[in-house]
């Protein structure tokens, strides 16, 4: 019933609230006017599930309580005004009358606001958007693995249909929005859209892809999850490494697929290979040793396997970005994938069967993961990997990276009763030495508990 729902419209004390205060004054003294609504989209910190999503597989997050939020008036001016409160962050306007263009190759902020609003705009038609002005307050660290940039996208897309007066349900919301964030680059799998839409406090959420669907996931009593940044920062519309994991991924689906007398030509997922051969994800690990070997791939040797020309490859397998890549890892990413997409859900089997030991099972699992992260999908750095180190030797259970990697946070599952150790000593092994990291550290170390999802609010 829940999944139908549309995303709630409260009333709230602006008063009480000292940001949305702030953001008010702010909104005051930029416009000269008072803003007609609110709406805030959340961050996320996904517990295991690690670059799956985009193969078709299960992921699970739970969203956390640092956010996008934004103040808009809706005006008859013809321009989206938009401004933000951190200063580095430029202001910009964009006239309604004409295409809303999304430059890829220079991923500011408000570009992830536009992929947002043109998401909106061309689910509904609508040929002449309302004219609006708004101001941006984000408290996700930024460049962190927590979805700052798909927040910036949900909070656009539920800002632009209430200024515009449509209705969508969340799971639509967050489907248009999953795929609007492509506009700006990022082949990404709809993880983060879906939780930032679906979430409600106090709970995880097994979310599943076609259809999208959100399960509640009770995590155990007696842990938390704590969340430290790294602080190298990772923009994956920046850098190409995230969509040369995809494109291998796409590559692994079709050799995969050819070696089974499949057509490859219509599988674009791992998932979609293990759904045609009826297979479990055990046997599918076990296709991807006996088919894949492990030493890199060229173009040549895909080319021939698939019997397509190398314009084809370029134009049907590669994406933009990564029409330089030369080698691919197919073994590895694809063993990745499936051995995290059957940890996901022996996850939430303990989740759901509460043993005993259950948190030291879920650890387990996540060691697991940021194992194969490191190892097969290459997708974890130096300073993660010690930082992961850090956080076992301080008493947590389980840590791994989290997001897409290549830098920003890891998760770590700590026993309740050793938080307070747990954080003093990850603040004297990993910030404290380090002058940038220790100026950083307040919003670089945190506890999360499970927060709620995107909401538009009125003043009271």
């Amino acid at each position: 019933v829940e999944m139908a729902a549309n995303p709630p419209r409260l009333k709230t004390a602006i008063t009480t609230n000292e940001r949305l205060q702030n953001l008010k004054n702010a909104f005051e003294s930029k416009y000269g006017e008072s803003p007609l609504f609110y709406a805030c989209a959340p961050g996320r910190v996904n517990l295991i599930g690690e670059h799956i999503d985009y193969c078709g597989y299960s992921v699970l997050p739970m969203a956390i309580e640092q956010n996008i939020l934004a103040a808009v008036s809706v005006n008859n001016s013809g321009t989206i005004q938009l401004a933000n409160t951190n200063p580095q962050y430029n202001d910009f306007t964009v006239s309604c009358s004409e295409d809303i263009a999304i430059d890829r190759d220079n991923p500011k902020w408000h570009y992830y606001f536009l992929c947002g609003v043109k998401g909106i705009q061309e689910k509904f038609g609508i040929a002449r958007l309302s004219g609006m002005s708004c101001v941006v307050d984000g408290t996700i660290p930024p460049s962190s693995g927590l979805s700052s940039s798909s927040a910036l996208v949900c909070c656009a897309g539920l800002v632009t249909m209430e200024a515009n007066q449509k209705s969508l349900s969340k799971v639509a919301l967050a489907e248009i929005c999953a795929k609007c964030e492509h506009y700006i680059g990022t082949e990404g799998g709809g993880m983060d859209q879906s939780i930032s839409f679906l979430a409600e406090r106090g709970t995880a959420k097994l979310i599943e892809f076609q259809p999208l669907r959100a399960t509640d996931v009770k995590l155990p009593d007696g842990a938390v999850f704590v969340i430290s940044n790294c602080c190298i920062e990772m923009n994956k519309a920046a850098s190409s490494h995230f969509n040369i994991r995809v494109v291998e991924c796409r590559i692994a689906t079709k050799m995969l697929a050819q070696a089974r007398g499949l057509d490859p030509s219509r599988l674009l997922k791992l998932a979609q290979v293990q759904t045609e051969l009826q297979a479990s994800l055990e046997e599918m690990q076990a296709l991807v040793d006996e088919v894949l070997h492990p030493e890199p791939y060229s173009r040549q040797e895909i080319c021939k396997v698939l019997g397509i020309t190398s314009e084809q490859f370029s134009t049907e397998l590669l994406s933009a970005n990564t029409q330089h890549v030369t080698h691919f890892k197919l073994h590895q990413r694809a063993k990745h994938v499936y051995s995290e997409a059957a940890r996901v859900l022996q996850f939430k089997t303990v989740c759901d069967s509460e043993p005993a030991e259950s948190v030291r099972l879920l650890g387990d699992l996540m060691n697991q993961s940021h194992a194969s992260c490191r190892d097969l999908y290459e997708c974890s750095c130096p300073e993660l990997d010690q930082l992961v180190d850090i956080c076992l030797k301080s008493g947590a259970v389980g840590s791994r990276l989290t997001g897409a990697g290549w830098g920003g946070c890891a998760v770590s599952m700590v026993p309740s009763e050793k938080v307070e150790s747990f954080l003093q000593a990850v603040r004297k092994a990993y910030y404290l030495p380090d002058p940038r990291r220790a100026a950083l550290e307040k919003q670089s170390l945190f506890v999360s508990k499970p927060g709620g999802g995107a909401a538009v609010f009125f003043e009271e």
